[in-house]
């Protein structure tokens, strides 16, 4: 076996191919493992830990099974396995296996070597004589089989059972013993032995009459959602792997000390946290990232901050900041704390003198664009290599404000030849001489996001760091910084984005359509902006409801439709919202066998299944000799489809009585109809399929509680506008109608915000903030059906 100092310890590492074949593994099993990068870095350490250019194939394919399954919380003892298989202490897969399955057990804690060699066989020496005397007990004790099945009975499994006789003995010993034994017993193969088997057709179960499909149970994690995370105590393990363009591997992970430090301050409890940027309104997407980072600290009794990301001075406001705190609230979830990533700033910035002084990090005077250009030429700065010295005393002039805006950077030194842009020296401070809303104007130096939230989350101990999918390709950089500091590091999970149809979500279009008046406003109901659901009439418990329907899932390739979402909105306002007649485009009919004067108090119920002896669960309609239908409800001529009022037909007034048309009044041309004329049945004998709804005159003369109403339609015409260029030129010229001259029962004079109404045949409205006592305005929630007729999609 050659060793590296066999050689000149001088000389350039051969190529990874040469040295994988170095060590006897195959051209394919070569080539293979330079296909799989980690396979590759990982190999190559372990070749650098055991010291050898050169060895024997059997040890070779120890070495590569060492790669690619040692476990990754117990790398410290991996030098000493290697010691072992180099030795020959270790020599084959059934020790390997023992070995790697008592160390990952074992982690980072003390190893024990008189265990360790106890529980992988070193030392015990299997004798060819054993070996023979197991496969013969074995053969005898399946000998039935055996003549059956013939050469078709399970070698593997007989091997396994030797195993379990004799675990350190050679497994190609063992086989070829029972093959050559199989022989003895059977003879040579005959053709019927040679022949392929015949497949059994499968039988077709009988056919049970009245059988009834059982739905199968739902999983853990249909029950619980949070069922996927790990507890506080399990985090000792791997987290990520970051791998540099040098070979070598940093694998992020807490000590044990690290680990009990943490939980003796949390008491192990889980802690979360919700990081909005308050530079905006929060939207549909960030109630999903409440109901997760909430919703787990909740489901284990846990807590979680509400941590505004203040990095950046010139886009945040108090505006966001309130509305941020009032929307949380609103949508259920009570913050443990409310901190600032700006509470942190002197912690921050002591951790980057820290940083400076190890070498880690550098003061750097490119500009924007040659930052860009060096990371797209995977160039290093010509500042990256300046004393260690230097750049504390010109961080500190930064910190001063003694540089100028844009002269100068604080930049990790990570790795610019990454393949990872995320690890090409990110920028870790940058000058700034503004006024900070939250820390005044102490600072002229602002952390970036990508220094500042992963050190934060160590600070404030939290145990589950849970981001958005886009966010992935950053995790070896969160990790970087944490183990380069040797700071305590959460377990970081990412879950995919929530992207509706028919809408956008980047902060930075939603700000474009609010600044540039094409909605009105960041609460526009047309918005899937948080506050814009609620004005529409849209309830937290519908929103959790939706967002618990969609899981907790790291897939990101799809759209997800807005009548889904529709869905659950109709689901709960069916339930909650009580009943009511508008009539938003009136058409006046006279009832002419009614005499002028007369009132007819009617019943009117609340809900389609309430009682009718139960007084709270209906209102008063007035019926009177005036009362106005739908434009769209009457046609001069009908057809079989209609089920409005035609000249000579019948239809029913909504919990009232049938009236048949009996005249038509024009206007002054024949396509203006100004009023019907009609006649009711007070007998109610007629059965009539057409049910209308109507809103009546109050008492004579007077005209019927006038309200405008509001209805949406979709934002944008295309399911995805945000991936158009043109994204403006999609927005829907019929996404908003006013009508202003709606009629309503009297009862809704007295709706206040919050109220919300089934509209009878119309939709669920609610009560918007634009109402006055004057004048009632509603916005319709949702329709009665989703757009393709249906209640919403299940």
């Amino acid at each position: 076996m050659a060793t590296a100092s066999d050689g000149d310890m001088g000389a350039a590492a051969p190529p990874p191919l040469e040295s994988f074949l170095a060590i006897g593994l195959d051209q394919r099993t070569a080539e293979n493992a330079l296909a799989n990068r980690k396979v590759t870095a990982n190999l190559t350490a372990v070749i650098a830990e055991a010291g050898v250019t050169g060895c024997d194939k059997s040890v070779g394919n120890l070495l590569y099974t060492v790669a690619t399954k040692y476990p990754a919380n117990a790398l410290v003892h991996r030098p000493n396995l290697i010691k072992y298989i180099l030795s020959e202490k270790i020599k084959n897969s059934a020790q390997l296996d023992a070995a790697l399955s008592f160390l990952s057990t074992l982690g980072p804690d003390s190893l024990d070597l008189v265990k360790f060699e106890e529980a992988c066989g070193v030392g015990v020496v299997v004798s060819f004589e054993e070996i023979q005397s197991a496969v013969s007990d074995v053969l005898n004790e399946n000998m039935e089989a055996i003549v059956e099945q013939r050469y078709r009975i399970n070698v593997g499994s007989l091997c396994g059972q030797v195993r379990k006789r004799h675990p350190w003995g050679d497994a190609k010993l063992v086989k070829e013993e029972i093959e050559k034994r199989l022989v003895e017993i059977l003879g040579p193969k005959t053709e019927a032995d040679n022949a392929k088997p015949m497949k059994k057709k499968k039988e077709k179960p009988t056919k049970v009459e009245e059988e009834k499909t059982v739905a199968a149970p739902p999983s853990e994690e249909e029950l619980n959602p949070y069922s996927i995370f790990p507890q506080p105590e399990e985090n000792f393990k791997v987290h990520t792997e970051i791998f540099f363009s040098d070979g070598n591997i940093w694998r992020a992970h807490n000590t044990k000390s690290i680990l009990e430090k943490h939980l003796k301050v949390t008491g192990g409890k889980v802690m979360t946290r919700f990081p909005p940027e308050p530079n905006g309104y929060l939207h549909i997407g960030h109630a999903k990232a409440m109901f997760i980072d909430f919703g787990l600290a909740k489901e284990r009794n846990g807590h979680c901050y509400l941590r505004f990301d203040d990095t950046n001075p010139e886009a945040e406001k108090k505006e966001y900041i309130d509305h941020i705190q009032e929307i949380v609230t609103w949508m259920g979830w009570e913050p443990y704390k409310v901190t600032y990533t700006s509470d942190y700033f002197q912690n921050l910035y002591e951790l980057a003198i820290c940083l400076i002084q190890k070498g880690l990090a550098y003061v750097d005077h490119q500009t924007p664009e040659e930052i860009k250009e060096c990371r797209e030429k995977k160039m290093n700065s010509p500042w990256r290599d300046r004393p260690i010295e230097e750049s504390l005393r010109l961080f500190e002039d930064m910190r001063r404000g003694l540089i100028a805006e844009g002269k100068a950077t604080l930049r990790m030194k990570q790795d610019m030849q990454n393949d990872n842009k995320n690890m090409a020296d990110l920028i870790a401070y940058r000058i700034k001489f503004t006024p900070h809303p939250h820390a005044g104007d102490k600072w002229f130096i602002y952390p970036s996001y990508d220094y500042a939230h992963c050190l934060v989350d160590s600070l404030e101990n939290i145990t589950h760091s849970l981001c958005t999918l886009e966010f992935d390709i950053r995790r070896p950089s969160y990790y970087w910084l944490l183990v380069a500091l040797g700071q305590y590091q959460p377990h970081v999970w990412e879950y995919s984005r929530l992207n509706i149809s028919n809408n956008v979500m980047s902060k930075r279009k939603l700000n474009r359509l609010v600044t540039d008046k094409w909605v009105d406003g960041w609460d526009d109901p047309r918005l899937l902006t948080l506050a814009g659901l609620r004005r529409r009439g849209v309830s937290s418990t519908a929103i959790n409801s939706f967002i618990r329907g969609m899981g907790i899932t790291r897939s990101d390739n799809s759209l997800i439709r807005i009548e889904r979402l529709e869905y659950h909105i109709r689901e709960e306002l069916n339930k909650v919202a009580p009943r009511a007649l508008v009539v938003l485009r009136p058409l006046k009919v006279v009832i002419t066998n009614l005499d002028h004067g007369t009132i007819i108090n009617l019943d009117a119920k609340m809900w389609p299944n309430a009682s009718d002896d139960d007084a709270s669960a209906h209102y008063k309609v007035p019926f009177s000799r005036t009362v106005y239908i739908e434009q769209s409800d009457f046609r001069l001529k009908d057809s079989k489809d209609f089920y409005g009022l035609a000249p000579g037909k019948s239809v029913m007034l909504r919990h009232a009585f049938p009236i048949k048309c009996t005249e038509v009044i024009y206007g002054d041309n024949p396509d203006s109809i100004v009023e019907i004329r009609a006649e009711y049945d007070p007998s109610k004998a007629t059965k009539l399929k057409g049910v209308l709804h109507w809103v009546a005159e109050p008492s004579p003369g007077v005209e019927p509680l006038k309200v405008e109403v509001r209805l949406f339609e979709k934002l944008f015409l295309s399911e995805n506008p945000a991936e158009l260029e043109d994204w403006l030129g999609d927005l829907n010229p019929q996404s908003k109608e006013v009508i202003k001259g709606a009629y309503a029962v009297p009862s809704l004079a007295s709706a206040v915000l919050g109220d919300k109404f089934q509209f009878e045949r119309l939709g669920y409205f609610a009560v918007d903030s634009d109402s006055t006592p004057e004048r009632m305005v509603f916005n319709r929630t949702v329709t009665l059906k989703d757009s393709y007729g249906k209640a919403g999609p299940k």
